[in-house]
């Protein structure tokens, strides 16, 4: 049986949760939110031995997206997601990553938009995506429930939900993407968020604060 792997790699002045999936056996995978310090992100690459076949966003934000394009040129490999609604974020990166101090950020034109109901590879993997809207308006999740992993994004984390402070943020729809599609998952399902310690589903149904 192939075994899935995985790494966080943190990057930016935000403390953001790369994340590397891949298969133990092929190497192959992706990385998840490549908000920056590619070279980094490129040496622990190289240090696990993985192949990126794909970069995945899970949402436009300068802390997730704003190495991306340049790991694409470096790697030479595709592009996929967030949801479309997050375009006008991704359109300003470079912008916004000068604001930030996030060097060398570049706005980013995807490969493939990702909706509700697709299905994203990583190695031999297929992950579930989920449009999760409220923190920003095209975030989208990664769910594999029969491996018992998911990458979230800035959905949810341990003790805590995604800002919704943002001129275009919902708090109301957060809590109810998190409520109708990543709660109903098993309680032991693990999660990788965007920043801080990973998680499981039972955890934050039972515990989170946001939630309970």
């Amino acid at each position: 049986m192939p075994t899935i792997k995985a790494a966080i790699v943190t990057v930016t002045p935000l403390q953001q949760n790369c994340t590397l999936i891949w298969d133990e056996e092929s190497k192959k995978g992706a990385v998840i939110d490549p908000g920056g310090d590619v070279a980094r992100i490129r040496d622990v690459i190289g240090e696990a031995g993985m192949e990126p076949e794909k970069i995945l966003l899970t949402h436009g934000h300068i802390d997730h997206a704003g190495g991306a394009a340049e790991l694409k040129q470096m790697l030479g490999i595709p592009i996929e997601g967030p949801h479309r609604a997050d375009k006008f974020l991704l359109d300003s990166l470079a912008e916004t990553g000068a604001d930030y101090g996030i060097a060398n950020a570049r706005n980013v034109e995807t490969d493939l938009w990702l909706d509700e109901g697709d299905r994203v590879m990583i190695g031999p993997f297929a992950f579930d995506v989920a449009h999760c809207p409220g923190h920003t308006p095209g975030h989208v999740v990664f769910i594999n429930s029969e491996l018992g992993i998911a990458q979230v994004g800035d959905v949810l984390f341990k003790g805590s939900i995604g800002r919704t402070d943002f001129p275009y943020g919902d708090q109301d729809a957060l809590i109810e993407a998190i409520k109708s599609k990543l709660l109903p998952l098993k309680d032991e399902l693990a999660f990788i968020c965007g920043h801080g310690p990973p998680s499981t589903i039972g955890e934050e149904r039972a515990g989170n604060p946001f939630l309970v």
